[in-house]
């Protein structure tokens, strides 16, 4: 099967086991799946996937139990295994060809996930500051797992409120001085947002907390050829994200590629982020 091509935005669901996913398709060209990061649905990235459709088929989707993805039964604690083989379970449902991915914070680690164990259908990953927590020092790993932790009883004390803002800081990200392209407006707190943000921390919190991925996981994942490039925002060098990305850099004999803005710089700079993923896609590997 070829790229798809989409003159406009593309929608549909599919089954999976215990869920049915929503996912959208725009674009034309290579396809390149976006897994998004937190609580981001399939609208998360829509300025970015705007600067990406001249050139590729872009796919983004809601995970299990955010927005307009619904589970089959009562929610429980999810897995990056699961995460993974629902992306590939999207990827199948779409084209039989290899494809870019580009993943960022919860969505960067998903993307590993998906590299390790469906190596046939990523051709790049960027692993925009994937926490990969094994592979950093020990006393940072247990920083970072704390307050993790601090924001899920923050969550089952005081609500989702106080649980994001803790992991806001902890991400390094001060909305209240966030730096934003001309043009690029914040997203709103919605009702379907707020449900998002809830089901993330309650069901989505522990398996980010308890990412395993380790330098063995790294080494078998240099095995499967796929192209994977550690990247960083090029304002967050101090965070523990960003440490990650060194990490996992050294891991892959590599180095780091920065991208614009921080952590969510896929957000905030859509079109600075986009030229610098164009950059990144089009070098040969």
């Amino acid at each position: 099967m070829d790229a798809i091509v989409a003159d406009d935005v593309d929608t549909g669901t599919f089954g999976v086991p215990g869920a049915r996913l929503y996912y959208e398709v725009q674009g034309q060209g290579p396809v390149l799946l976006v897994l998004q990061a937190g609580e981001g649905d399939a609208g998360r990235t829509s300025y970015l996937v705007q600067q990406l459709a001249d050139r590729y088929t872009v796919v983004t989707y809601d995970r299990r139990g955010l927005s307009r993805s619904k589970l089959d039964g009562p929610p429980g604690p999810l897995t990056m295994e699961t995460h993974a083989d629902d992306a590939s379970a999207l990827l199948t449902h779409l084209t039989d060809q290899p494809a870019h991915v580009l993943g960022s914070g919860y969505g960067a680690a998903i993307g590993l996930y998906l590299s390790l164990r469906h190596p046939q259908q990523v051709r790049t990953l960027v692993a925009h500051e994937a926490p990969t927590l094994r592979l950093l020092p020990a006393a940072t790993r247990e920083r970072v797992v704390r307050g993790v932790a601090a924001a899920e009883r923050a969550y089952h004390n005081d609500g989702w409120g106080p649980a994001m803002k803790q992991m806001a800081a902890l991400s390094g990200i001060d909305l209240t001085t966030l730096e934003m392209e001309p043009g690029v407006d914040f997203q709103p707190m919605t009702v379907d947002r707020a449900a998002n943000i809830e089901f993330f921390v309650k069901y989505d919190g522990p398996a980010f907390r308890n990412c395993q991925l380790d330098a063995d996981d790294i080494a078998r994942l240099k095995q499967t050829g796929i192209r994977v490039v550690p990247a960083g925002g090029c304002i967050s060098q101090d965070i523990w994200a960003y440490v990650c990305a060194e990490a996992l850099a050294d891991e892959l004999g590599t180095a780091v590629v920065e991208f614009p803005g921080g952590r969510n710089g896929h957000t905030t700079h859509p079109r600075a982020f986009s030229a610098r993923l164009h950059q990144v896609l089009a070098a040969v590997a």
